[in-house]
């Protein structure tokens, strides 16, 4: 899976989760859910399907690392060994 392909399904999923938003318009390195305004319980969800779909384990010590869209797929590709 390439980074393209990584941004289009974190995308995808922040869609589903604030559906009255537009996350492919974040900035690398604006913060996901201040940015998006998503509570600390959509948060979570959205960490879980990520991690559903995409196969990886994001351990709860690791969410800090997932603050950024930057962040969040360096942090992917580094799960998946790619």
């Amino acid at each position: 899976m390439n980074e393209d392909e990584i941004k289009k399904n974190i995308f995808q999923l922040l869609k589903k989760i604030a559906p009255d938003t537009e996350p492919s318009a974040l900035k690398p390195d604006e913060n996901i859910r201040e940015t998006l305004g998503i509570d600390s319980f959509d948060a979570l969800q959205f960490i879980i399907a990520i991690s559903e779909k995409l196969g990886i384990e994001i351990p709860e010590k690791d969410y800090g690392k997932t603050d950024t869209v930057n962040n969040l797929v360096g942090y992917i590709k580094n799960k998946m060994g790619v």
